[in-house]
């Protein structure tokens, strides 16, 4: 995975840097969804990995699935890919461009993993919350997981804070058995 990301991020740049300059980030994020969606539907991924397909070949086969869907520009990105063999790595360019998007915009995705659902005000307090300490837009996710048995786990980007129990208990464990 470290390594997909690696090759993936000079792509991402350049995409998320032309798309900037264009002011088309929306655009942009709609093209590489369609993309990747293209490279990795299951009989399409079997198609593109057969050693007949040249990569012209493979970049004309993902432009005519997403059609209208992408632009020219996103053709020249496709046909980058396809002649150097790396359509598979679309999805982590495309995870690598939304995370640019995202600390450009100032927005960051955050998912709490409760032992019980939430109510609306506690989601709001902690929208409230992770908005000043992390000084940005926040989109929270909520799930619930009983295995915590009480508590939450925060994830936000790379931040992780685990307030379960579950987790607590982990760490006595270890520092007992230590």
């Amino acid at each position: 995975m470290a390594e997909a990301l690696t090759l993936a991020r000079p792509y991402a740049k350049a995409v998320f840097e032309f798309a900037v300059e264009h002011n088309s980030l929306d655009g942009w994020s709609g093209m590489l969804a369609a993309i990747t969606e293209a490279v990795t539907h299951a009989e399409m991924a079997a198609i593109l990995s057969s050693p007949a397909l040249s990569g012209e070949q493979q970049a004309a086969l993902v432009a005519d699935v997403c059609g209208g869907r992408i632009n020219e520009k996103a053709r020249n990105l496709v046909d980058a890919l396809a002649v150097n063999k790396r359509l598979s790595l679309m999805p982590e360019v495309a995870e690598l461009f939304e995370r640019l998007r995202a600390e450009r915009q100032k927005k960051v995705d955050v998912e709490v993993i409760s032992a019980y659902p939430l109510t609306d005000e506690a989601v709001n307090k902690l929208v409230v919350a992770l908005k000043r300490r992390l000084d940005r837009e926040v989109n929270i996710q909520t799930t619930v997981d009983i295995a915590l048995i009480g508590g939450a786990i925060i994830r936000a980007g790379d931040t992780v804070i685990d307030g379960s129990i579950k987790g607590r208990l982990s760490k006595l464990a270890e520092a007992l058995n230590a």
